[in-house]
């Protein structure tokens, strides 16, 4: 039986107030503020957020450095990105996200190999700028055609004072034409990765569009049409998804970032007609310094399922004359009986069934209209490092009564699910084997879980079919989820 609207928000209630039986009284007052109820017509989802994370609880955040080489710089795939600092500070030391990106490996691109300056005790005790400035050049001797460094720098940088800025000019001078960008983006800096996206979207402000204003770069040969993405980092070939569509219906995509992006698309993107902007929380601040600055419009985006993509194209297209109009309405057109073939295939097996969600960027609200198609329901949906904006973004998506946690610790969500009973989870690697030892279906809703693209209408399909995939797979009958086992 299904329930009411209030019943849900009761059940909600109650289920948080339990929830927070488990904490120290001064713990629980402060959690008691993440954890709320959407409720129709008011402004945002009630939850406070961008506050810093509990010591002792088990957050899924990560730190400033995370958000700027992991996300903001990382997948710019002809420059290097040196992590400078222990080898051991982060992952993003080791390893990169799935960011696809066309070229070869140590020649034009290099987003899958890792640099690091490799901090050792001395260098924390003497300084680091010399060694720094050495790496710079054993780089442009191994790696000639590199078109650009970055030095993401970690927290031990910033404690002890080294002045990256003083190298990035020495060196700028040194190779001239080549673009060398510091990034205090030290892990200690703000609550979460979220400002890291900041650092990093003011640096590209500071060391690379101020640097093209001076004309060491030729010029673009501008057309009406020009646009650029913003904000998708082509996770399994997304942007690529986005960049097919707006291509068909007329426009010009003279940049994409980060994803499978340049340095020259950076630097041409102060040219576009219009920016289109994906991954609001992580680009917003250079779009709307662009938008002040060159008086370019901004437009936030969603290509998750047919419903989101025909209202994106045509908010889109409404940007720019009758010709890419009329080409939207026509695009739309051509791929509408494909999607009601696979809804078609797909909501009869998957209708009705509930959804909790937990990511981080835009993925908390976006995607919910994909399930939304598939007749899925999203019970309770929260972001890693939301900002207040993002919540009153998300109460366009979201529906009476659904469970809203920012933040959320480890127990808490394991507790939420046991009540609510999820048909699936989509979350992050880090909760993945918890929910499928629990016996819970799970997508991993960060990196598509090794799938995708889960952008545009072909990637509507591989989308329909995972999810599927994940509730229907036969391995969910040799285990049981805790409440079944308790039923």
């Amino acid at each position: 039986m299904t329930a009411t609207v209030e019943e849900r928000k009761a059940a909600n209630k109650a289920l948080i107030d339990e929830v927070l039986k488990a904490y120290p009284e001064k713990m629980a007052k402060r959690r008691a503020k993440h954890l709320g109820t959407f409720e129709d017509g008011k402004p945002d989802c009630g939850v406070k957020s961008n506050i810093k994370s509990l010591p002792g609880v088990m957050t899924i955040r990560g730190c400033a450095y995370a958000g700027s080489k992991g996300v903001v710089w990382g997948p710019i795939k002809d420059m290097i990105h040196i992590s400078h600092g222990p080898v051991g500070c982060g992952q993003y030391s080791w390893a990169a996200r799935r960011n696809y990106y066309i070229g070869t490996t140590g020649i034009d691109t290099f987003v899958t190999m890792q640099f690091t300056s490799d901090f050792q005790e001395k260098d924390i005790v003497f300084g680091g700028d010399k060694k720094l400035d050495k790496i710079i050049d054993e780089i442009q001797s191994l790696f000639p055609l590199n078109k650009g460094i970055s030095i993401q720098s970690e927290c031990p940088i910033g404690l002890i004072g080294d002045d990256i800025e003083a190298v990035s000019k020495k060196k700028s001078q040194q190779y001239e034409g080549h673009t060398i960008v510091p990034v205090r983006c030290e892990g200690f800096r703000g609550v979460s990765q979220s400002l890291g996206h900041h650092l990093a979207n003011d640096a590209i402000r500071d060391w690379v569009f101020d640097k093209t204003e001076t004309g060491k770069r030729p010029e673009l040969a501008s057309t009406p049409y020009d646009v650029a993405i913003i904000g998708d980092y082509n996770i399994g070939g997304d942007a690529w998804s986005s960049r097919i569509l707006l291509e068909e219906i007329g426009l010009r995509v003279i940049a994409q970032w980060s994803g499978d992006g340049s340095i020259a698309e950076l630097e041409n993107t102060p040219k576009a007609k219009l920016n289109v902007l994906h991954c609001y929380r992580s680009m917003n601040y250079i779009s709307r310094h662009m938008e002040e600055k060159y008086g370019i419009p901004w437009v936030e985006y969603n290509f998750f399922g047919p419903t989101m993509i025909e209202k994106s194209l045509r908010e889109i297209a409404s940007h720019f004359d009758d010709t890419i109009k009329a080409n939207a309405e026509r695009v739309i057109a051509k791929y509408r009986p494909l999607m009601d073939a696979v809804i078609a295939k797909y909501k009869p097996r998957l209708a009705g069934k509930k959804v909790m969600l937990f990511v981080g960027g835009l993925r908390p609200r976006h995607v919910i209209g994909a399930y939304d198609d598939l007749g899925m329901d999203v019970v309770g949906t929260g972001y890693e490092f939301g900002h207040n904006d993002d919540y009153q973004r998300t109460t366009h998506y979201v529906k009476d009564g659904t469970l809203i946690y920012d933040d959320v610790t480890g127990y808490e969500f394991e507790k939420f699910a046991e009540q609510v009973q999820p048909d699936l989870v989509g979350s992050g690697i880090k909760e993945k084997y918890v929910f499928q030892k629990m016996g819970v279906p799970f997508r991993q809703m960060h990196s598509w879980d090794y799938s995708g693209p889960y952008h545009g209408y072909d990637g509507f399909a591989i989308f329909a079919r995972d999810m599927d995939m994940a509730i229907s797979s036969p391995v969910w009958s040799l285990t049981k989820a805790p409440w079944k086992r308790a039923a």
